[in-house]
C-alpha cells in the first residue's frame, strides 16, 4: 500500500527552530571535539619529550594559524560545555521543558559561548 504524503526533500527551505540548531550544534561540537583530541595529544606528547620537542612546541604556539586553531577549539568547547549544562539542567527538569524555556536557555547558551570565545581570544592573542 502507498502512502500519498509529501515528501519535501529540498533542506533549503526548511527553516529548523533555534533549539534545533543548537541541538544539532551541540552535536557536531563534540565531533569535532572527538576528532581533534589527536592533534592536541601530539602536541602534548612533543611538548613533553625533550627540550627540543618543548622548543618546537613553542614555536608552533607562535604561529598565527595554530593561534587559530586553538582559539577555535576553545571556542567550540566553550560552546559544548555551555550547551551540555542547558541539556542536562533541561533533563534534569530544572529549567522547565517547554518551548519558551528551550528557546530563552538556547540565546543564553550562545551568549556564554560567544563570550567565552572572545575571552579566550584575548588570552590567546
Amino acid at each position: 500500500m502507498k502512502k500519498k504524503r509529501p515528501v519535501n526533500l529540498d533542506l533549503s527551505t526548511i527553516r529548523f527552530p533555534l533549539t534545533a540548531i543548537a541541538s544539532i550544534l551541540h552535536r557536531i561540537s563534540g565531533i569535532i571535539i572527538f576528532l581533534s583530541i589527536g592533534a592536541l595529544l601530539w602536541l602534548l606528547d612533543l611538548s613533553l619529550s625533550s627540550p627540543k620537542g618543548f622548543l618546537q612546541a613553542s614555536l608552533m604556539m607562535d604561529n598565527c594559524i595554530f593561534k587559530f586553531f586553538i582559539w577555535s577549539m576553545f571556542s567550540i568547547l566553550s560552546y559544548h560545555i555551555s550547551s551540555g549544562i542547558r541539556h542536562m539542567m533541561m533533563d534534569f527538569d530544572i529549567l522547565g521543558v517547554t518551548l519558551q524555556t528551550g528557546k530563552f536557555s538556547a540565546q543564553i547558551s550562545f551568549l556564554i559561548a560567544s563570550l567565552l570565545a572572545i575571552l579566550s581570544g584575548v588570552l590567546i592573542w
